[in-house]
């Protein structure tokens, strides 16, 4: 598209609008960053009133354009581009911005505001987050478009900054999208050569185009952030390559038309001052009076995305309609992936496993049970961080998600497909987390990314904010404590699980076996609004009884009796999570033979047994039995709340050893032999 002249002003005035009312909010709330706003408005509006296919009064539309702002900081020019093309963001919101309740935090957050696709401000993860919008997309139109009907079609766009370039996370997601040619992935990195304290220059002077390059993406440079007709020409070559995901490099100025502040990191994250504010707006021909203007020209021009917008859904609700007609099943299982909703059925394949006093790795039967329930859950999608033969998280049969052509000097098998269901990550924790949230928030799957338990460290910020964003996510965790042996602390976790049950609004799963595992899984795919972590054995745990044992279904309520003492008279409460669940159910017939009667507690979730009634929560813990002990191979932090003052916790808080998995946990003192004298001296 090329710009007419006669359109020159007002499009000037627009752009000149979002700078404002961006600089205004900041200002008002005496907090917030005017820099980004002032120097990427250009880009933001160019992209948002020719390229951007979305429809303001609907937000949710299955096939509207992604739009991300990875540089969440700049949140003010996100709001002023949803207030100015009609979203339900009026106003009175922005102009409360970054107060109590309002509708425009400090950074955006899913859910909150309308419009905003992801939750955005830790540099770099709103660009990985991106990644796995373009990943949901390509995956959902290859398994569900069909000859004359592309129902899944758009692209997703990022705007970036310096210092989400600068993040780890972003090189790593970027290699990945390169590597998987992700050519619907857009990105304008906001180049502006200034970060919070100082100039780029201080910290940061490679060439991100020959990185990006080497990456695998097109990369594209406009020289000056304020030329349309260069924006334009480069989004619509970015939006013409479809083999590579496209970076375009807009030099910038923070804090464009601020006579004292322009390109100064003092504009990044202060307020300007009322006297710049008014300076600036003088040096760009804007109004100083009066504050959050919106000129009726800018608003008509603006708004007309809302008609375009409409007109777009309206075209596509009716190819999806012939869709339907033609193609009945596959729209409904399309529908049912949009929703959220599980098919009928899903886990009727899930094994029942029969009792084995040798039993399996946690990680071993989870490997089965995932396999079980995929072929009848469609939606389920992802992979390991390089890890398939060790977290047993292949899904088989059903294919790779990989380019169907092999990249330059590689073979494929044939199976390569963008409708493959299995992600091969590398060994990228960091990017792993934040693109299985991309995929969630997207829509349309069911997400898991797996790594050892140890590396949960690496994922803690995506981890994080899936709870923020209530985000359907699971994490799967294998090798869950000192009993993975002989690679020593540093792949031992310790302090891992107290540290994911700190997260609020995340729920940890521990299973004591491997039907304990699938009613895990079970949980995990039925969980509504929130991410699950599923802490996985490397050493073997004997699969109980069920004959003799409570169900394992009890796993659902968090905590619940596997044994009572035998005479219905309950001197000690054992209680344990994973593996050491065995443990403590041994203890238990030795402490009988010594006339201690004990109730043994299998206690895999602390998060759902707090969703209890307290009825049923003292039903488990009864208030007159006071000699408590949980029993569980980490950092016992935390589990003061269950065996109260007069209580104690066999757990580890130091780091492990190297050797064989057995002689750790021996050695650190989880035996039989040990738990029953930590019960004795209780008594």
């Amino acid at each position: 598209m090329t710009l007419s002249n006669s359109n020159a002003a007002l499009d000037q005035r627009c752009i000149n609008a979002i700078r404002f009312l961006s600089v205004d909010m900041v200002q008002k709330a005496d907090s917030g960053h005017p820099g980004l706003p002032l120097g990427a408005a250009p880009m933001a509006y160019v992209l948002w009133s020719r390229f951007l296919k979305h429809n303001p009064k609907n937000p949710k539309w299955n096939d509207r354009d992604r739009f991300v702002l990875s540089a969440g900081h700049g949140s003010a020019l996100l709001y002023s581009l949803l207030h100015l093309t009609g979203y339900d963001l009026p106003l009175q919101e922005i102009e409360r911005f970054r107060q109590w309740d309002s509708k425009a935090p400090g950074h955006p957050e899913r859910g909150l505001t309308p419009g905003v696709e992801i939750t955005t401000g830790p540099l770099g993860q709103g660009f990985a987050n991106a990644v796995g919008f373009a990943i949901a997309e390509r995956h959902l139109a290859m398994s569900f478009n069909r000859p004359g009907f592309d129902v899944i079609d758009h692209r997703t766009f990022v705007i970036m900054s310096d210092g989400d370039m600068m993040e780890g996370v972003a090189a790593e997601a970027a290699s990945l999208a390169g590597h998987l040619r992700l050519g619907k992935l857009i990105c304008l990195y906001d180049e502006n050569h200034v970060t919070l304290s100082a100039g780029t220059d201080m910290a940061f002077t490679e060439n991100c185009g020959e990185r990006f390059d080497a990456y695998g993406w097109h990369v594209q440079e406009v020289a000056n952030g304020n030329d349309l007709s260069a924006l334009d020409a480069a989004l619509r070559a970015a939006c013409d390559e479809a083999d590579r995901p496209s970076l375009i490099r807009v030099r910038t100025h923070l804090g464009y038309g601020s006579p004292h502040k322009q390109d100064s990191f003092e504009a990044h994250g202060s307020p300007l001052g009322a006297d710049e504010v008014r300076l600036t707006k003088q040096n760009l021909g804007w109004p100083t009076e009066p504050t959050f203007l919106v000129p009726q020209d800018v608003a008509s021009h603006m708004r007309e995305a809302i008609a375009r917008g409409c007109k777009l859904e309206e075209e596509w609700s009716r190819e999806l309609e012939r869709y339907e007609e033609k193609y009945a099943e596959l729209a409904e299982s399309l529908q049912q992936a949009w929703r959220g909703e599980l098919p009928d059925g899903w886990d009727s394949d899930i094994p029942e496993f029969q009792a084995d006093a040798k039993g399996e790795a946690t990680r071993v039967s989870a490997g089965k049970v995932m396999n079980a329930i995929a072929p009848k859950l469609p939606a389920l999608i992802g992979g390991s961080a390089d890890l398939n033969p060790s977290t047993f998280t292949a899904l088989k049969g059903l294919g790779d998600f990989e380019p169907e052509s092999a990249p330059p000097g590689h073979q494929t098998n044939g199976a390569w497909s963008y409708a493959g269901r299995n992600i091969w990550f590398g060994v990228r924790e960091h990017a792993m987390g934040a693109v299985v949230n991309g995929l969630a928030a997207h829509g349309g799957a069911l997400p898991f990314g797996a790594t050892f338990l140890i590396f949960s460290d690496y994922m803690r910020p995506p981890i994080r904010l899936a709870s923020i964003m209530q985000l359907h996510v699971v994490f799967v965790f294998t090798h869950d404590s000192v009993a993975l042996g002989e690679d020593g602390p540093t792949h031992q976790p310790v302090e891992q699980l107290a540290s994911l049950r700190a997260i609020p609004g995340l729920t940890v799963i521990r299973p004591a076996d491997a039907n304990e595992t699938a009613e895990a899984w079970r949980v995990a795919v039925a969980a509504e609004n929130r991410p699950v972590a599923l802490a996985l054995s490397r050493q073997k745990a004997p699969t109980l009884d069920r004959s003799r044992y409570a169900p394992a279904e009890g796993l659902r309520r968090g905590a619940y009796v596997l044994a009572d003492a035998p005479n219905g008279k309950t001197d000690a409460v054992l209680i344990a999570s994973g593996s050491e669940v065995n443990l403590i159910v041994e203890a238990q017939k030795k402490l009988e033979e010594r006339g201690i009667h004990a109730r043994a507690v299998s206690m895999p979730s602390w998060e759902l047994f707090e969703a209890q009634p307290k009825t049923y929560r003292d039903e488990i813990f009864p208030r007159d039995v006071p000699a408590r002990l949980a029993v569980e191979a980490g950092a016992t932090q935390g589990w003061s709340r269950y065996v109260g003052d007069r209580g104690d916790v066999l757990g580890l808080d130091h780091f492990g050893a190297s050797a064989p998995g057995e002689v750790t946990l021996r050695e650190f003192g989880f035996s039989v032999e040990n738990v029953c004298k930590r019960v004795e001296a209780l008594l």
